[in-house]
């Protein structure tokens, strides 16, 4: 099978194209929301990943959505830059004005096909929506050569129905074919038989690329995904840390490593630099203040971790004992230097690089270098877990909002009260208040400085590395018009934490004050 892509051109039959949607899919996530800086500075880190196709967002959705997709699309070299649109006029017009300035570029089209969502979700009659399928990837051929079209709810749509509207969109110009489970329903046979009937009974099928596009709410999305390959499918859908509506979607890290780890079973190819898993994993995680969990596959802390007797005694005598892939394949690094508070500031860097931060700004390193050392002459050793806490904190760059500092009074004789600074637009702002604890009274300090409605929905204070030194990691979620934002903040004074957490996620609730409202009918996952 030789297929020749507009923007891939002849595309070798063991090439599978890797599209990263964590900027659209992964971001409509409760509380995954980016603001224009931290979605370029994810658009950098997937193409030095290499990724093939980066989904920037979807254009018709709000200005925010259409001046990110536009600016990625002015500034990112190398990958597809993708926007989204339904199979109207105006969120295919606006799609392609979004992605003009790409260098390469891509209209992805979608509408509902199952019987469910024909029914109730479109109100539309069968031979309505073909005509759609028709008229939505004809207009988008205007825009560019390169038009994915997707059966939304494909995986539940009748099977006719579906070979019928696959035919109607290539026979408009549709390169790429998408077969999404869009409400993870789907059993891995079940993908392997949609796509294979799809490429054996549709007119054109083998002049076209097919794409999976998975989600885990029955935790069967990489199971999925690699079912599709094996039918012959060449493009995955998929995002970093598997971030996305309801339990997610297929996670790049654990799809790329499953094919990279098993080329007997799955024997394709695709173009990712697998040593930069790590840091982009950390770098969304720390966008977002979503870690990830720490058994989590190939990006967790403990996914390289033995515990076990029996299995250190083997992977000291050989590491493929118990590892079926290196650490150093997805960017950990084992390395033995000490870090304290004697270390210098060319040591951090490099062991940030470790770490598997890469490169970070010249004002970003000298703040994180100054907490680690007020770190380190306050604990007697300073653990990798603590350093990434700290760095973490001070990824954030483009907070509106930053701590300054907090000086709290408490004790069973006195009524707590905090007094707080905090940076507001540069400008430093101080206020003083009381409440029914250290951390009611911070709160409601921070409150007092910068009014909003946000209700405190989770307050969770957990330790970062072990001892009475450890630093406190502190989760705050806030709601706010039905907006709801989780905050993360570490420090060895829980309290501090407690403050840097509230701050992180009342940062998250303005960026989605900005946003705006998706249109109705905004795509769970096309």
């Amino acid at each position: 099978m030789t297929i020749i892509h507009p923007n891939f051109g002849t595309l070798p039959d063991d090439r599978v194209i890797i599209f990263d949607t964590t900027l659209r899919d992964g971001e409509q996530s409760p509380g995954f929301s980016m603001n224009l800086q931290e979605k370029l500075r994810m658009a950098e880190a997937l193409t030095e990943l290499g990724v093939d196709v980066i989904e920037a967002g979807f254009p018709i959705a709000s200005p925010g959505d259409f001046e990110s997709v536009r600016l990625i699309a002015e500034t990112i070299k190398g990958p597809v830059i993708a926007g989204l649109a339904r199979s109207a006029r105006g969120d295919i017009v606006r799609a392609g004005e979004a992605v003009a300035p790409a260098e390469r570029k891509r209209i992805h089209t979608f509408i509902s096909t199952s019987p469910l969502h024909m029914k109730f979700k479109l109100r539309m009659e069968p031979e309505a929506v073909l005509e759609a399928v028709t008229d939505s990837v004809t207009l988008a051929r205007h825009y560019t050569d390169d038009v994915e079209w997707s059966a939304e709810d494909g995986s539940r749509t009748e099977p006719d129905f579906l070979c019928r509207c696959v035919e109607a969109a290539i026979k408009a110009g549709a390169t790429t074919i998408n077969i999404p489970d869009t409400v993870g329903y789907a059993l891995p046979e079940d993908m392997f038989r949609i796509f294979k009937m799809l490429r054996d009974r549709v007119p054109g099928a083998d002049k076209v690329i097919f794409s999976t596009h998975n989600h885990n709410d029955l935790g069967l999305a990489v199971a999925n995904t690699i079912a599709a390959v094996s039918a012959g499918v060449r493009q995955i859908e998929c995002t970093i840390n598997g971030i996305g509506e309801r339990a997610g979607n297929a996670a790049l890290e654990e799809v790329v490593m499953a094919i990279r780890t098993r080329p007997d079973a799955v024997p394709c190819k695709p173009a990712i630099v697998t040593q930069n898993i790590l840091k982009t994993s950390r770098l969304l995680s720390t966008i977002t203040g979503f870690d990830v969990q720490p058994n989590k596959a190939i990006v967790g802390r403990n996914a390289f971790a033995h515990e076990s007797g029996i299995h250190q005694d083997g992977v000291l005598k050989n590491a493929a004992t118990y590892e079926i892939m290196t650490p150093e394949s997805v960017g950990w690094a084992r390395t033995s230097l000490v870090m304290g508070k004697h270390s210098g500031r060319a040591a951090f860097r490099d062991k940030l690089k470790a770490l598997g931060y890469g490169e970070i700004g010249d004002n970003q390193l000298n703040d994180a270098f100054r907490r680690f050392k007020d770190l380190a002459d306050r604990k007697k050793v300073v653990y990798d877990d603590d350093i990434m806490a700290l760095v973490d904190d001070e990824a954030r760059g483009d907070d509106r909002i930053r701590f300054v500092s907090l000086d709290v009074h408490a004790g069973s004789k006195v009524k707590p009260s905090a007094e707080l600074e905090l940076a507001v637009d540069g400008v430093v702002h101080s206020a003083k208040a009381e409440g029914d604890g250290p951390v009611d009274a911070t709160f409601n300090a921070l409150r007092a400085i910068f009014p909003h409605e946000g209700t405190l929905r989770l307050y969770s204070v957990g330790a970062v590395t072990e001892g009475t030194d450890a630093q406190a990691r502190v989760t705050v979620r806030l709601e706010e018009g039905g907006k709801m934002v989780d905050g993360q903040g570490a420090d060895t004074d829980t309290l501090v934490a407690s403050a840097r957490a509230y701050i992180h996620a009342l940062n998250k609730l303005l960026v989605k004050r900005t946003r705006g409202e998706p249109p109705e009918q905004m795509a769970a996952s096309a």
